[in-house]
């Protein structure tokens, strides 16, 4: 009850949160383009959130978490036409959030550096695994006609970003949240004062995973082609990371700032120069990691952000 008072008191988050729910016009308003890039912003800003509630707050830095976004896409194109879309989506959802939590006690039991290179190892395994299943069966790609239209998938997505968004900001306001601060400042003394460190740091690794389980099968639907190599991509998991550092992954109004910056950058460049795209992207993230490591949402809002660590 405390968390949700602290949402609704936040006002700053409420005029985001809103501006997510008008996005259902921008088809209507602005026509099919740019429905598409406010799909890929609502997508960046579901799977930054949920990078947040758990690399963010526990200072576990994750380069995996595109396994889960790539499992879930994984689920849909499998279970396209044969499970009705209400199912198929939230069971990416399921699947990521159960292969979490079987991987969680071996990933977790790392730290620092070790723990970056074993979630991008973890992440590498399970694509190859993948490919080779579906080279077996013949399936290594697969086609998706009749998917629902940009406009529907905008919808989900709003409320995949939504939900992710409200997740993240419950879980940072409650007591779960503050223990996972803890772990972030110093895991061996929150074990010893009492805070579940174990149970916490799987509990929110599992977590972080639902949403971009559900996330990958959207836009899987949306691409209308499914293909291995492309939706366990490395670059997610970069640009993800890159969002949170930039946005500023200590608090819940930073992937909202992070994902429309990048995006932004793409929209301006990738298109024309996408050489100087890579480039701006560099420079910005070692401009933030210097000399704003708290990123964009502490310069605009220094006191709150203060208050959300």
């Amino acid at each position: 009850m405390t968390a949700l008072n602290g949402i609704l008191k936040d006002r700053v988050l409420l005029i985001f949160l809103t501006s997510l729910v008008l996005t259902v016009f921008v088809p209507d308003l602005f026509g099919s383009y740019w429905a598409i890039v406010a799909l890929n912003l609502m997508m960046w800003v579901s799977l930054t959130q949920s990078w947040t509630l758990f690399s963010g707050m526990t200072g576990y830095i994750s380069l995996g978490h595109v396994v889960f976004y790539g499992i879930g896409a994984y689920v849909v194109a499998s279970t396209f036409k044969v499970l009705p879309l209400w199912v198929s989506i939230p069971l990416g959802g399921v699947v990521a959030g159960v292969l979490a939590l079987l991987v969680a006690i071996p990933v977790l039991r790392v730290r620092g550096p070790y723990f970056v290179i074993l979630t991008f190892g973890l992440a590498e395994l399970v694509k190859y695994i993948v490919l080779n299943v579906e080279t077996s069966i013949g399936k290594s790609s697969r086609l998706l006609f009749g998917a629902p239209t940009i406009e529907t998938l905008l919808y989900i997505m709003i409320g995949l970003a939504v939900i992710a968004t409200l997740m993240t900001k419950l879980v940072s306001q409650s007591r779960f949240g503050r223990g996972l601060s803890a772990i972030r400042d110093d895991e061996i003394t929150a074990e010893t004062v009492g805070v579940p460190v174990v149970k916490y740091k799987i509990t929110a690794f599992t977590l972080s995973a639902v949403i971009p389980g559900m996330v990958g099968g959207v836009i899987a639907l949306k691409s209308t082609y499914f293909e291995v190599l492309q939706v366990f991509n490395p670059v997610i998991s970069f640009t993800v990371v890159t969002m949170a550092i930039i946005g500023g992954s200590g608090d819940v109004r930073g992937p909202f700032m992070g994902a429309a910056f990048l995006l932004l950058l793409s929209e301006l460049f990738w298109a024309t120069i996408p050489q100087i795209y890579m480039i701006l992207v560099g420079l910005f993230l070692i401009v933030f990691v210097v000399f704003a490591p708290n990123g964009i949402a502490a310069i605009l809002w220094p006191a709150r952000s203060r208050d959300s660590q």
